[in-house]
């Protein structure tokens, strides 16, 4: 949201309805502020806002709902509809459109004294009147398209700010000063396009929220015997997921055309010291990222096959390749350090075909770089040092991670508050951030100012084949390495390193455990393998085998029966697919053929793979909501304003009180690269970098392969299907890794049509083979015993 007047956002609303209109009254956290907004409920196929340009007191605001009252008498009078916390955007299927609203919301955490929320429930309410309302909008279609949208639930892993641009990492924030319709247009914004509309219309964000889609999670830490100083200090872990080429496992992998990659997902890490005021003296934040292989390779998804062959698809210049490296130096500079935790040999070529064209690939760009540009290529075949007896695998990345480290550093800043944003000393490069809104009126000329002593420069990549598991503990070895660096500068530790065995790092352990089964509940359908996690904490291995095993099953399931579903959710939701008359329904497409199929005929922002077929599904939608958006208004709310009715304060849930929406019953309630490349020599300052890493010299030109050494990895996956008798191959042909999130927090098919779904009879005999005490494990988690 856009800052008002004296850094004042619009925080609160609430909605009023007469048999034309809606009025949506808007006011600042400090209650000075009042603003209207007018949405026409007499047009049916167009959105008519129009927002008042006069700023109210309370007391104006409360005559004016008055006056529309009286007015309306006639026709039923103002009647209030619901409060709500922020506009989440317009949607529009074959018949009308559509507003979606955030009703409860939850703080989560707190930034420089910005406030952090969670949505703890929505509701999607049709704009149009229903006396005016199109035959098409009670047709079959329509209500799937409804059950589609409502089958996100914003309720889980997504999260906002009004006065912090969380879709940006912190240094972003200080660097860049873009606001408003800019940030909105950033890969992190997942309601960029059903917000589109206000914007364009109005100019401006001050009614809708950005929804970030990932990961959040704050806690204040004790330092105890660590700290210097006796003072504790907050972590703030934050994973932000793309929308560019979103989507499910299997149907989205590698890169796409514009050098978008599947599963594109940015981590950062931030640490301050706590304070009374919630504005800390000292920040610092370090980023990193994971992403598919960027190469144009795909997978099949089977029924029968747990484990799809890897098609690769030839790319003699890697043009898809070099765009996806160039948005990232354009995004985090240089250097830019590939960590790649794939298969380097197996019995039978699955992940090993992809490292040697990842190797040919990062060689043949690196020809046309100068040294200073040229990618750092680090391979580390962890599922194979993971079976080595004596290793230790953190210890091992660990060391890569502080080396890394010692190349890109991280950001540390200084927070000075002045009454004056000019107080801050000359030469020095500030940004002011705006405040929250403060009860006094005197505090509004308040000022946070972010003073840079050390910049990021680069990023570290790293990748597996998901990007999940093997990836997730290669990021936490990068956090605990980054943690002891970010205390010794705030100076709350004299040393800049933390043991591996010491309570902190138990603690940063579950931050990155959480974060890992989250992540990848969103694109693998179960949660993640934590294998290296639990060994690290010592419980006893038969228990985790057996885990792992059910996580593989789970994810497998999900894979092959509800991942279609929950893909056409997201390609609706993001604007992929916008339903036309007379244009073929999104389920009648066998591919990803509809990204080619927009309102105006033209080619959405996602090129898609026509080549990638889909699998027909039959099962759950979304799995990382959990909860519709309700599509009902509450009918006890559906009253008379009276003449004396005060426009009281919304009241905030407790933080005990329901995070997940229950959609009321209605329409919205009801898923030949085998060769590796030619050794060439060494530049003197590769000899040099690597020589200063501690590794043995290789013979590959910016590249460092780590299979010498020896460590351990996170090979639950492989370990899992060399146990499993569904699987057929060798033991060593390919680590399938899965992304899940907590257990708890299963999925559930809202509302689906069953007599919609074009399902044969062996695909319905294909699904009653699972028990129905399987399915509701799948659906909902938790312990399955035979």
């Amino acid at each position: 949201m856009e800052a008002m007047t004296g850094g004042k956002f619009l925080q609160k609303f609430r909605l009023y309805e007469t048999r034309s209109k809606f009025y949506l009254i808007g006011r600042d956290k400090s209650r000075t502020l009042w603003r209207v907004l007018k949405i026409d409920r007499s047009e049916t196929t167009e959105l008519g806002i129009e927002e008042d340009p006069t700023s109210y007191t309370e007391h104006e605001c409360q005559e004016l709902l008055w006056r529309i009252h009286e007015g309306n008498r006639l026709t039923g009078g103002l009647k209030f509809v619901t409060k709500c916390y922020g506009i989440v955007g317009f949607v529009k299927f074959l018949g009308p459109y559509y507003m979606v609203l955030i009703t409860r919301r939850r703080k989560v955490g707190t930034i420089c004294g910005h406030e952090i929320y969670s949505i703890g429930k929505s509701e999607m309410i049709a704009v149009p009147s229903v006396i005016v309302w199109p035959n098409v909008a009670y047709s079959r279609d329509e209500n799937r398209y409804k059950r589609l949208l409502c089958s996100v639930d914003l309720s889980k892993d997504f999260f906002f700010s009004y006065s912090y641009n969380i879709m940006r990492s912190l240094q972003k924030n200080i660097t860049e000063k873009n606001t408003g319709q800019v940030v909105y247009e950033t890969m992190f914004v997942w309601n960029e396009y059903l917000t589109r509309a206000i914007r364009n219309h109005l100019k401006n964000t001050c009614w809708t929220v950005a929804l970030v889609h990932g990961f959040f999670k704050q806690s204040k830490h004790l330092l105890s015997k660590l700290s210097v100083s006796g003072k504790d200090f907050w972590l703030t872990l934050i994973a932000r997921r793309s929308r560019h080429f979103a989507g499910t496992r299997f149907l989205k992998r590698g890169v796409n055309e514009k050098g978008r990659v599947a599963n594109d997902v940015e981590t950062e890490q931030i640490v301050f010291e706590d304070t009374s005021d919630e504005i800390p003296r000292q920040i610092t934040s370090v980023v990193q990222h994971r992403g598919s292989i960027p190469l144009v390779w795909f997978q099949e998804t089977s029924r029968l096959n747990i484990r799809p062959d890897i098609i690769l698809k030839p790319d003699v210049d890697y043009k898809a390749t070099r765009l996806h490296f160039e948005n990232l130096a354009l995004r985090y500079g240089n250097p830019i350090i590939i960590l790649n935790l794939i298969k380097t040999r197996e019995k039978k070529p699955r992940e090993s075909l992809l490292r040697a064209e990842f190797a040919k690939a990062i060689h043949y760009i690196n020809k046309g770089l100068t040294d200073d540009k040229r990618l750092k290529f680090l391979h580390m075949d962890l599922s194979k040092l993971s079976r080595r007896k004596g290793t230790n695998v953190l210890a091992l990345l660990n060391k890569v991670a502080s080396d890394v480290l010692d190349l890109t550093e991280f950001l540390h800043c200084e927070i000075t508050t002045s009454a004056n944003p000019e107080d801050a000393s000359s030469g020095q490069r500030t940004v002011a951030t705006p405040c929250d809104d403060k009860s006094n009126d005197d505090q509004n000329e308040c000022a946070a100012k972010l003073v840079p002593l050390l910049l990021q420069k680069g990023v570290l990549r790293t990748n597996c084949i998901d990007c999940l598991d093997r990836t997730n503990v290669a990021q936490f070895a990068y956090g605990i390495a980054a943690l002891g660096r970010q205390l010794h500068a705030l100076g709350l530790t004299e040393a800049h390193k933390i043991e591996l065995h010491a309570p902190l790092a138990d603690d940063l352990m579950d931050f990155y455990e959480r974060m890992g089964d989250t992540l990848a509940i969103q694109y693998g359908g179960s949660a993640a393998h934590n294998k290296i996690f639990c060994e690290q904490r010592g419980q006893w291995k038969a228990a985790t085998q057996s885990q792992e095993f059910l996580r593989t099953l789970q994810r497998y399931y999900n894979n092959a029966y509800t991942d279609p579903d929950k893909q056409d959710a997201i390609n609706v939701f993001l604007g992929h697919f916008q339903p036309q008359q007379g244009k073929p329904a999104l389920w009648k497409l066998d591919s990803d053929q509809h990204y080619n199929i927009g309102r105006q005929g033209t080619i959405n922002e996602e090129i898609g793979r026509a080549f990638i077929k889909r699998s027909m599904s039959d099962g759950n939608i979304l799995c990382e909501n959990s909860a519709p958006v309700s599509g009902c208004n509450n009918g006890e709310n559906n009253t008379e304003l009276l003449p004396m009715q005060q426009l009281d304060d919304i009241r905030e849930p407790s933080d005990s009180a329901p995070e997940i929406s229950i959609c009321e019953p209605n329409p919205c309630s009801s898923t030949n690269y085998g060769t590796m490349p030619g050794r060439h020599s060494m530049s003197e300052e590769r000899q040099n970098y690597l020589k200063r890493l501690g590794y043995p010299e290789l013979h590959s030109s910016n590249f460092l392969d780590l299979d010498l050494l020896s460590s351990s990895g996170n090979s639950c996956d492989e370990e899992v299907f060399e146990r499993s008798s569904l699987i057929n191959s060798p033991m060593d042909v390919i680590s399938v890794e899965s992304s899940t999130s907590y257990s708890e927090q299963g999925h559930t098919d809202e509302g689906r049509d069953d007599t919609d779904l074009s399902r044969s009879s062996s695909q319905l005999s294909d699904a009653r083979d699972y028990s129905d005490r399987f399915a509701q494990w799948v659906a909902n988690g938790g312990m399955l015993c035979y």
